[in-house]
């Protein structure tokens, strides 16, 4: 395996290629590092003030990963309404929907979290509602602190490589930069041990394209600290050493990939490391960014190994894609430009599903890997907590109280007072439930009337808030 220089960034590993050059898009999207700054939103990528700038649903400008009709799903808005009404009934239930419906809710994720909830059901998933409510006024704290002149440094050079062709991210010095920026500089002086790696930074960046800095830094410290632990501390070890769980597992998922890999000594941190650091937020296209997000936030870390065994069976699976990279270059050149409709959303969400990997495969492997480890190096220099497999797991470890789960709405909507025109209408609605029409009602159930998709919301009917994430 290489060896992996003692440093927190993303430095080199004494191979035939660098670790620094398998995160090359990592730290620059295709610009020369000179050119890739930029000083205000009209001067991004040839866009000007003369011409009108296109912006996707997502808020991409341009880009590889901006919105295509052939890489998503299209969802109805009546299937959208209606799972927004199930997952706001879930969020207002959360520890009851864990604890006895846990099998709905991963369910619910598999199908794609509703994008006007998707930032506080990723909360709720991460476990960072929960943290946030037992350490009030911390994010404030950390960020009122001028932090450690070192790693501020690093992050300010850093803050426009992420996501420049995204709107949030386009100005320098703009909302979304200034945002990125306290959300790292406040992990550094949160955990000052294991201080700032290149790779949280589009993590941070995806988790406030949906939800407050605040929520985004809990959101964060959840996905380091819980979901994968060590991955951005020194040396690199927790990725090295999922690197030779991923490449075990293939072996099973796709014996011919695995043996061309092992056969041109292709080790797997020269082309997982950005796809396992990154989440693949900065591989897939967006679409299947979120979902992959969305099952990943639910189901734990054997969500991230299952699409980095997909995309690997899919491009190495068969004599017959091999026969285009004969060697060690040509497979990395491959793997660096995976086939776009291997990525498209309804393929990758379908097959990610479907591959038999679990949890304790996954622990299987990690305790084989971890012998060998010490067999050959000694003992892990990182000592880092185990990781927890997902929403469940985590919910589970550090049980919450119901005040720690109570929604704190910031727009607060009341119901009108009832005039008596409304309270005519509830009582024909409660007659019609009950079966026999209200007086004078000719035909209760008319066939130009279907049920509401919101019928099932907590919401109507009541004075309860909606928030400022609807």
């Amino acid at each position: 395996m290489a060896r992996i220089e003692q440093s927190n960034g993303l430095q080199s590993a004494q191979s035939t290629r660098s670790l620094r050059g398998t995160m090359e898009n990592l730290t620059d999207d295709g610009e020369a590092e000179g050119n890739s700054s930029f000083g205000s939103d009209s001067e991004v990528n040839g866009y000007s003030n003369t011409g009108e700038r296109q912006t996707d649903k997502y808020g991409f400008i341009g880009g590889a990963q901006q919105f295509s009709g052939d890489s998503a799903e299209d969802v109805p808005p009546e299937v959208l309404r209606q799972r927004e009404a199930k997952w706001l009934d879930m969020l207002n239930s959360w520890d009851k929907w864990m604890a006895k419906k846990h099998k709905k809710v991963k369910l619910r994720c598999q199908k794609g979290i509703p994008p006007s909830l998707r930032g506080r059901a990723w909360l709720y998933l991460s476990g960072g509602k929960v943290k946030r409510e037992q350490n009030q006024g911390r994010f404030q704290e950390l960020d009122s602190q001028p932090g450690d002149p070192k790693w501020v440094d690093v992050i300010e050079r850093d803050l426009h490589r992420q996501f420049p062709f995204h709107e949030m991210f386009v100005a320098r010095g703009g909302h979304g930069q200034q945002d990125l920026f306290r959300v790292l500089k406040a992990y550094t002086l949160h955990r000052p041990e294991e201080g700032y790696c290149q790779a949280q930074a589009p993590i941070a960046a995806v988790l406030l394209m949906h939800m407050p800095a605040e929520d985004a830094f809990w959101g964060l410290v959840q996905i380091c600290e819980k979901y994968l632990p060590g991955y951005y501390s020194t040396g690199l070890e927790a990725i090295q050493l999922d690197g030779e769980i991923l490449f075990a597992l293939l072996r099973g998922v796709s014996a011919v990939a695995h043996r061309h890999l092992k056969k041109h000594k292709l080790e797997p941190i020269l082309y997982m490391t950005e796809w396992f650091m990154c989440a693949f937020s900065r591989t897939l296209p967006w679409a299947s960014v979120l979902r992959v997000w969305d099952m990943f936030l639910c189901e734990g870390v054997k969500i991230i190994f299952r699409v980095g065994l997909v995309l690997l069976r899919c491009m190495l699976g068969s004599q017959e894609k091999l026969k285009a990279c004969q060697g060690l270059y040509e497979t990395m050149e491959l793997l660096r430009a995976i086939d776009a409709r291997y990525m498209q959303e309804s393929f990758l969400v379908r097959e990610v599903i479907e591959l038999p990997v679990a949890e304790r495969d996954i622990e299987k492997e990690n305790l084989a890997q971890l012998r060998r480890w010490k067999e050959s190096r000694g003992e892990l220099l990182c000592k880092s907590p185990p990781r927890m497999h997902g929403a469940k797991a985590i919910m589970a470890a550090e049980p919450p109280s119901r005040h720690d789960l109570r929604q704190k709405p910031t727009i607060v909507v009341e119901s009108p007072p009832a005039t008596r025109s409304d309270k005519e209408e509830t009582r024909g609605d409660e007659g019609m439930k009950s079966g026999s029409p209200p007086p004078g009602a000719a035909n209760p159930h008319p066939s130009s009337r279907g049920p509401s998709p919101l019928k099932d919301t907590p919401l109507q009917g009541s004075n309860q808030s909606l928030d400022t994430y609807l």
